[in-house]
């Protein structure tokens, strides 16, 4: 008589290695919609991880909104047309880019958000950025094709801030080394320019081939690599920051605003309603998810305690022919993902 054969121990290897191939994937996904309303369209968002605190600008004004309850916890007014926030927690200050008019940077605290004062800048300030390590904040201006440097301490009645870089191309957003070298889009050239500001001067330009538009800029300080979201091709663009040299590209959402790199993991949110996930996966960089998040939803940023996203977004309104679709009043919301 021949004996069964027992397959109880095949069967449950093959178990533990399904388990652990799934556990060995992460999964990201919408994990809370807060909705904050109020008037005012959206552009950046800024994280203040440690005070669990986003700062994102609202045109004419700038709200502090808690990341937790979507609470808003301050609300900074008379601005023209504001576009992004730098935080220097060590002086209790925050600057605000205000493109309308001549440009304008406000600066507020960081505890009351009282405004502290202004200062004169370039039209159409936009992308702004705090640099700890150079100790200073940086700023372009899209329509003066160039990039504004601030000390973080100064006197925002009586002082002026340095004498602008000329960049020759028109800026969207940058990122810094930490170590005197400033990467900025140029979006206009379909290039990213190299800025040294010890010299002052364009150090390089270097084309996002195969990617275009360039508008998202972000950095893996360790590695030296850069991530560009670009609008037309649509992609994610790797590139070495010593050599410009395009590592790889991958394709992401139409629209995209913002990119940002933490611990390993690079995203561009889309206005499309996507978030492109990309990793290292067996020695190359991938897409390994594509978060449906919402309509509009195309800035974005990253707490690198929580590792969770946050984006702005609203209810969009058909839009009537060729016009520009328009948001639902009231309708402003915070989207958070995580894993």
């Amino acid at each position: 008589m021949r004996k069964k054969r027992n397959n109880l121990p095949q069967l449950l290897i093959v178990l533990a290695t399904s388990i652990l191939s799934a556990s060995a994937q992460t999964t990201w996904k919408v994990q809370n919609t807060f909705h904050v309303g109020g008037p005012g369209g959206w552009d950046y968002v800024t994280v203040d991880a440690p005070n669990h605190r986003l700062f994102v600008t609202r045109s004419t004004h700038t709200q502090a909104i808690d990341e937790t309850t979507g609470k808003v916890l301050g609300d900074i007014p008379r601005q023209i047309r504001s576009h992004g926030v730098a935080l220097v927690p060590e002086l209790n200050r925050g600057f605000i880019t205000d493109g309308g008019g001549q440009g304008a940077i406000i600066i507020f605290d960081l505890k009351t958000y009282a405004v502290l004062g202004k200062i004169v800048a370039m039209p159409d300030a936009d992308g702004i950025i705090y640099d700890p390590k150079q100790k200073v904040v940086l700023v372009v201006s899209g329509d003066g094709n160039a990039l504004m440097t601030i000390k973080p301490d100064i006197d925002p009645k009586t002082s002026k801030m340095d004498s602008p870089i000329t960049l020759g191309g028109a800026p969207e957003f940058l990122a810094a080394d930490g170590a005197g070298k400033v990467y900025i889009d140029l979006e206009d050239k379909d290039m990213v320019a190299k800025v040294d500001l010890k010299s002052r001067k364009v150090e390089a330009q270097w084309p996002v081939m195969p990617g275009g538009h360039p508008v998202g800029m972000a950095m893996d300080t360790g590695k030296h690599l850069l991530f560009v979201g670009c609008r037309n091709p649509q992609k994610l663009v790797i590139m070495n920051a010593d050599s410009g040299t395009v590592v790889d590209s991958l394709p992401i959402g139409k629209g995209v605003d913002a990119t940002k790199f933490d611990e390993g993991v690079a995203y561009a949110s889309a206005g499309d309603g996507t978030l492109t996930i990309v990793s290292m996966q067996g020695g190359k960089w991938a897409v390994v998810q594509t978060v449906k998040t919402a309509s509009s939803a195309r800035t974005m940023g990253v707490d690198e305690i929580t590792r969770k996203s946050y984006l702005p977004a609203a209810e969009m309104l058909p839009a009537a022919g060729n016009a520009r679709p328009q948001a639902k009043p009231d309708s402003f919301m915070i989207i958070e993902v995580g894993k």
